[in-house]
């Protein structure tokens, strides 16, 4: 669309590291509120731009952005910056692009489009106290046993077995050579090949303790809609249910959308942000977006977990 406007930003994070962005908008339309896209690891932020222009087509102020090492945010080589972690990206890379929306859109909402690892990352963000809704897809952080279980020891020894052994040889995790997205940073893929099941037990002894890894989970207290898909290897309902308990202070929902519900035969990690689901699964999340509901004729089930059970579902869920 012609009258979708598009300005390269560049984000300063608190260590001064520069992130490269994107900043959409619609010319003709008033904004109604600004949404920060967080990535999926190794991916990069271009693959989001479609369903950026959705949103700005649809009166949204969007900010994508490529954590450090990944993308245009890339310096050099990753043998030089082995370090960067995902505390990093959420902490310093996702907090500055919180820290951009809420100086750049004053008295409008802020909320968060969330692929994956992006879904953590916006509750190791300081600033995630500015977020009034957060859409997170597929997000949970890669503990094995929440892997489908039909798949998990194929999936175990790729991303748990040969991911590190590759890291290991080269310094850094080759995925481009292997045609699996964005290289990673040696911490990035350590830290996902080592995970255990509990968040803070992965950051002891790294630049921030365990306690500190999760000291602005409870900052986050705007409306979480967790969108998984039946056909997800990584999202299963456990691996979200995982990350949802860390946000206690956020009235979770918590969908799991089948393909064949929207005529679909699969879906998967990835397919979400394709425009082919313009009027299914993009219109979904402008809504809750837009209004905080879900309209039922979109999703196959709403479940709250047993956990929170104590919190109310959307007048209109099912």
């Amino acid at each position: 669309m012609q009258d979708v406007q598009v300005s390269p930003v560049t984000l300063i994070a608190a260590d001064g590291y520069g992130l490269a962005a994107h900043h959409w908008t619609h010319a003709a339309l008033p904004i109604r509120a600004v949404v920060v896209i967080n990535p999926a690891t190794a991916v990069k932020a271009s693959y989001y731009h479609r369903y950026a222009r959705f949103l700005a087509i649809n009166g949204m102020s969007v900010l994508t952005y490529d954590y450090r090492g990944i993308g245009a945010s890339r310096r050099g080589s990753l043998r030089e910056f082995k370090n960067i972690s995902k505390l990093d990206w959420g902490r310093l890379d996702c907090d500055a692009a919180l820290q951009w929306a809420r100086d750049n859109h004053i008295d409008m909402p802020v909320h968060v489009v969330a692929h994956s690892i992006g879904g953590l990352l916006v509750g190791l963000a300081r600033n995630n106290t500015c977020v009034e809704r957060c859409v997170t897809v597929g997000a949970q952080y890669a503990y094995w046993r929440d892997y489908e279980r039909g798949k998990r020891l194929f999936m175990w020894l790729r991303w748990h077995l040969l991911m590190p052994a590759l890291t290991a040889l080269f310094g850094y995790f080759p995925a481009k050579a292997l045609g699996w997205h964005e290289d990673l940073p040696a911490a990035v893929a350590y830290e996902w090949a080592f995970r255990p099941a509990r968040l803070e037990e992965s950051y002891l002894g790294m630049s921030g303790s365990g306690p500190d890894a999760l000291a602005h989970f409870a900052g986050m207290t705007g409306d979480i809609l967790a969108i998984g898909m039946t056909d997800d290897p990584f999202g299963t309902q456990a691996a979200l249910d995982r990350l949802l308990a860390y946000f206690t202070n956020s009235r979770r929902v918590h969908v799991r959308i089948s393909p064949e519900s929207i005529g679909e035969k699969n879906i998967g990690h990835f397919a979400f942000f394709h425009d082919r689901f313009k009027a299914t699964l993009w219109r979904q999340s402008l809504d809750w977006l837009i209004s905080g509901s879900i309209p039922e004729c979109a999703v196959s089930s709403v479940i709250i977990p047993a956990a929170f059970s104590n919190i109310e579902a959307p007048a209109n869920g099912r």
